[in-house]
């Protein structure tokens, strides 16, 4: 059946019944294309049904569908005729994992972050009202995005504003990780309480028989009623939100959907329905273990097994090994995450320290100054947060620790490019937007022994915030040190002596800038190498000798230009009146890099050893050029 839809209007004329078999087709079409491909998959198989009747009711784009995130929108892109793009899925200039504009009219708002949805519907249905349109808006967000500080000040305005649209709750118990927090054990009396539907409407029955004779009887018949809806009606907080309740109903009953749908576009003024579904259904392995096939590689269909493209761990394994380590040594080391426990390598940490584990839930903003509290009472809090989440804690960042110079060490995951996941998930700005703030220290490492030595230095450092970032790439593999050290704070080290012309690089690009400098070498050109491992503060001292020996600079980063390490040295030349300095700035230009491999988009941006070579070529005297 599924070979008949192309677009929206080619599910309208089908009955119930060829909705479920539509609804069988699209699991084994996203299990099939998924296996070649990887994905978020078990979010996408859990939303089936319910995605389906959305479009079966509703006349998209005319009417919004705004996707909380948008990683579980792959149902909706093969109904709005991009079926035939999913071998290009999460591929570099293929289809995106998520909303995306460009590739549709019926992709109305792009999301990567979570809790968006309900301030984007509200802004939709505001602007709906004022050109005076009659559209539908229908915001779609999990259980786990509504923990989201900002999905709750969204809920405070649409309740305060009583504008017609639709949220819908989609409750599958999990997020990436499984939720957390007073919301979520909420939700779960009301989803697994069979007794709340019955009492209701029975309730419901028996208070509108209630007679309102004279008005002392009347104002204790609505007190008795309110009463009882506080003690038996299901859904009461988001009635005191100023939304009518809907629910909880079965996310996978296409017939009890368009009931309640329909039922809800009665009623005047904002609505929440509570749809409860199973993440990963109709694949046994992604029932499962959801939290696995949230972003699945490549898999084998049958057996569910992962294929695995590097048998060398990340450093995100190496992370949550060393604080573990560390954390043995320190009894006031405590870890921190935003809902991220197995993404950010703390799983292995919970199960050994499980008092000193913190899952806030998705709630970055708290989660930053939670940390900055428990520094200033003697903890020694570590933040592990990707880069692109740590964006949306940055007011707190700034005013809650770095302005109180607190002693948080920040475990900056994904920093740099990350592939598949494309643009919102690039951890290319979190150099620019924290080297500028007083008191931080910003570092990162060139292999895992590194990384190791940064953990130790950031959990002994007790002069403020410090930083530390790293990849998500797989470790160089290189002898293991036998023990950590600590380094000196804003020391860089010079892994290969050389003149005439530097390479400055951090990270991942140290590993490149000495490929490059085999390639000179055999172009008779001798570079040095230096692990510019701090961004902040920089090595002024050898700053300072580079300009005294006259040497030529490649500075080499996977991070925005603007802002970033060669920025900063830049302004160290100009604010120490150095001149003459050539320069060279080699980073993420002023764009934002679509999804692909990370060797994909590293070479879009020109992150090569060929163009780091020819970029130190540019550098040297003409004659040398001609040589």
């Amino acid at each position: 059946m599924l070979e008949r839809i192309n677009q929206p209007e080619d599910i309208k004329q089908l009955s119930v019944d060829e909705l479920l078999v539509l609804a069988e087709d699209i699991r084994r079409f996203m299990i099939e294309k998924l296996s070649a491909t990887g994905g978020h998959l078990s979010s996408n198989l859990g939303v089936v049904e319910l995605t389906l009747v959305l479009h079966y009711l509703y006349n998209s784009p005319k009417d919004k569908f705004i996707f909380d995130v948008g990683h579980q929108s792959y149902v909706h892109k093969i109904l709005t005729g991009r079926k035939h793009m999913f071998d290009t899925l999460r591929k570099y200039k293929g289809m995106c994992g998520f909303i995306k504009k460009s590739e549709s009219e019926h992709d109305v708002w792009e999301a990567g972050h979570s809790s968006t949805s309900l301030s984007a519907a509200m802004g939709m249905a505001m602007a709906r009202d004022f050109k005076g349109e009659s559209n539908k808006v229908i915001a779609l967000i999990g259980d786990g995005s509504l923990t989201g500080g900002m999905a709750l000040e969204a809920l405070n305005h649409i309740g305060h504003e009583k504008r017609k649209l639709t949220v819908v709750l989609n409750d599958n118990e999990m997020s990436i990780a499984p939720n957390v927090g007073a919301l979520h054990n909420y939700l779960s009396k009301i989803r697994s309480d069979k007794h709340y539907k019955k009492v209701k409407e029975e309730v419901e029955h028996l208070l509108k028989k209630i007679p309102a004779i004279g008005g002392t009887l009347a104002k204790t018949a609505e007190r008795v009623k309110d009463s009882m809806k506080y003690l038996l009606v299901s859904g009461m907080l988001f009635e005191e939100f100023g939304l009518t309740y809907f629910g909880p109903v079965d996310g996978h009953n296409i017939p009890l959907l368009l009931d309640t749908f329909r039922q809800a576009d009665n009623v005047e003024g904002p609505v929440l329905i509570h749809v409860v579904t199973t993440k990963g259904k109709g694949y046994t392995p992604a029932e499962a273990d959801s939290f696995a096939w949230h972003g699945a590689s490549p898999y084998k269909i049958e057996s569910g097994q992962m294929v695995k493209s590097s048998g060398l761990p990340q450093y995100t394994d190496i992370f949550g090994n060393t604080l573990i380590e560390l954390a043995k040594r320190d009894s006031r080391i405590v870890a921190v995450t935003p809902a991220m426990p197995g993404g950010s390598g703390l799983l292995t940490f919970a199960k050994e320290f499980p008092g000193r584990m913190i899952d806030v839930g998705i709630a970055e903003q708290h989660a930053a100054t939670l940390c900055g509290a428990l520094a200033g009472e003697g903890m020694k809090p570590v933040f592990a947060v990707y880069s692109t989440f740590l964006q949306r804690a940055y007011d707190q960042v700034v005013h809650d620790i770095c302005r109180q110079n607190l002693n948080v060490a920040f475990a900056i995951d994904r920093a740099g490019f990350v592939g598949a996941d494309g643009e919102t998930h690039q951890g290319v700005y979190d150099i620019a937007f924290l080297r500028s703030l007083p008191n931080i220290v910003v570092m990162m490492p060139k292999d895992e022994n590194e990384m190791r030595n940064m953990m130790k230095t950031a959990l002994e450092y007790n002069n403020g915030p410090i930083a530390v970032r790293y990849p998500r790439i797989a470790v160089r593999g290189v002898e293991p040190e036998k023990e950590m050290r600590s380094i000196p704070i804003g020391s860089w080290e010079t892994v290969r002596e050389g003149e005439s012309v530097a390479l400055l690089a951090i990270g991942p690009m140290v590993e490149l800038a000495e490929q490059a400098a085999d390639v000179l070498s055999m172009q008779g050109v001798k570079a040095e190498v230096i692990n510019a491992r701090f961004v902040k503060p920089l090595d002024a001292e050898m700053l300072k000798r580079l300009a005294k020996q006259n040497t030529s600079l490649v500075v080499i980063e996977e991070g925005a230009v603007l802002g970033g390490l060669g920025s900063a040295i830049l302004e160290f030349y100009a604010m120490n009146e150095i001149d003459g300095m050539q320069i060279r700035i080699m980073g993420v230009p002023d764009y934002f890099v679509e999804h692909g491999s990370v060797k994909e988009q590293r070479a879009e941006v020109g992150l090569t050893v060929e163009s780091i070579a020819a970029q130190a070529m540019s550098l040297m005297p003409r004659k040398r050029q001609r040589a």
